[in-house]
């Protein structure tokens, strides 16, 4: 079994390591992170682990802005000092919550419950998991913006919609600033999840997760009101695109 370790605590991450040599020596740690963008990164590459125990408080926020950014399909067995995410977690992809300071006993009650649930010796869950990965890889997970002199990474996750003004293509992020991106809506559609974004009309790509609400608009169009946006001309579904969207958020 091939483990991650999201911890920003060196002692802990280290007392970790010991009990699961002490609970299965075949145990492989292939790291320990110490915060959310790193997570974010390592999560995006391979080897995929096959567990994570993943601390709720990084040095960056909360670990949960993790799965807000990027597609976790991995299980994770959660580390804290505090009950109060209890919820949130079993909302995502958790196996246990383990409160701090943690006992061999109790993770190698985790660790079990793990492989009761996902059969680690299973090649075809593995490399099923592996290739969900892949195919996700396909598409860009991030975007790099300007900002005068300085460069941001914006992750998808924290994307709006991308409008065109004036000939030039815009990303807006969920705080409603605009950054140019060097794309046309033509090449955005090719490099975009298609589950997660639907071209909306000729002028604007919409991420699923900031539509708030749908309204009936005239001549069997749609219109949409976006988190923290007003109405507008720009959210329209296009009368050709209705039954495709229709679909799409309803998949």
């Amino acid at each position: 079994m091939n483990i991650l370790i999201v911890e920003n605590e060196a002692p802990a991450a280290g007392k970790i390591i010991k009990l699961l040599k002490v609970i299965d020596n075949t145990i492989a740690v292939l790291g320990v992170i110490e915060t959310v963008e790193e997570a974010i990164n390592r999560l995006q590459e391979s080897p995929l682990p096959d567990l994570v125990l993943m601390d709720i408080q990084l040095d960056d926020g909360l670990c949960f802005e993790i799965f807000e950014t990027v597609n976790v399909e991995i299980p994770v067995i959660f580390t804290t000092a505090y009950d109060e995410y209890t919820l949130k977690a079993f909302k995502v992809n958790s196996v246990d919550y383990l409160l701090k300071p943690i006992d061999e006993g109790s993770l190698r009650s985790a660790i079990a419950k793990y492989r009761k649930l996902f059969g680690e010796k299973d090649p075809f869950r593995r490399d099923f998991r592996q290739l969900i990965h892949d195919f996700r890889s396909l598409y860009k997970s991030r975007f790099l913006v300007r900002i005068g002199d300085k460069y941001r990474s914006v992750p998808t996750g924290e994307i709006s919609h991308f409008h065109i003004n004036e000939r030039n293509v815009f990303l807006n992020d969920n705080h409603g600033r605009d950054y140019g991106v060097d794309y046309s809506l033509e090449q955005l559609q090719n490099t975009l999840d298609p589950r997660r974004f639907f071209r909306i009309n000729r002028e604007c790509i919409v991420n699923i997760d900031s539509i708030s609400l749908m309204y009936s608009y005239s001549s069997s169009r749609l219109q949409l009101t976006l988190k923290n946006r007003e109405k507008c001309d720009l959210f329209i579904v296009s009368r050709d695109k209705v039954a495709g969207f229709k679909k799409w958020i309803d998949r």
